[in-house]
């Protein structure tokens, strides 16, 4: 049977929220150059996925972090996906700004999460980790304890595994890149020469020229 990291990158491959460009790369807001670009806020628009997704993403915080109180999503991504499980276990939820409010209350963290409480953060898109290592902060400084993190899906930076492992964070993901490509790979979406360029990227995407 196929495993579920694969079902899940051909799910994202097929709605086109994961999409591959080798040759004519994407420039992220980071100025970054990249052949990948996902944008998971369009699983919503997809009501089978949608429920497929809330149900995968509960089940593993159900199986990894059974003890979870309460439930965060971070900010603008994975609000919607995180009360969508939180709804499903039945679980507060809370959504966490990138920067507080600059009016009335100034909120970082939106709704109301109890002091003490058990957190998992929902993410949709991890990819260098800090935007979903705020998150993390934002809770903790709240008087929270970060129990884990689920995502959607990972680029699998090392980077980014470094700065989860030093903030102490596990995070498990649905899929990854490794996934994507490989599903990319055996439905034809890319050609053996796309992922030698695809897995040259991923090694230093900060410094990749596509020109190179």
């Amino acid at each position: 049977m196929k495993a579920l990291e694969r079902i899940v990158a051909e799910k994202l491959l097929k709605i086109k929220a994961v999409k591959l460009q080798p040759g004519n790369p994407f420039t992220w807001a980071s100025g970054w150059k990249s052949p990948i670009y996902c944008d998971n806020r369009k699983t919503l628009s997809y009501p089978a996925l949608r429920t497929f997704l809330k149900i995968e993403l509960a089940r593993t915080i159900v199986e990894n972090f059974g003890e979870v109180e309460a439930v965060a999503g971070v900010a603008t991504g994975a609000i919607a996906q995180g009360a969508l499980v939180a709804d499903l276990l039945g679980l507060p939820f809370v959504y966490i700004r990138s920067r507080p409010k600059d009016h009335g209350l100034e909120n970082l963290i939106e709704g109301e999460l109890r002091p003490g409480s058990k957190v998992v953060v929902v993410e949709d898109l991890v990819s260098t980790g800090g935007s979903s290592l705020k998150a993390v902060e934002a809770v903790r400084n709240f008087g929270c304890t970060v129990i884990g993190m689920v995502a959607i899906y990972t680029h699998g930076f090392p980077v980014a595994e470094e700065q989860f492992q030093a903030a102490n964070v596990r995070l498990i993901t649905l899929s990854n890149y490794d996934a994507v490509i490989e599903e990319a790979l055996k439905t034809e979406y890319i050609t053996p020469t796309e992922e030698a360029i695809l897995q040259e990227w991923r090694k230093d995407p900060a410094h990749w020229n596509p020109q190179d």
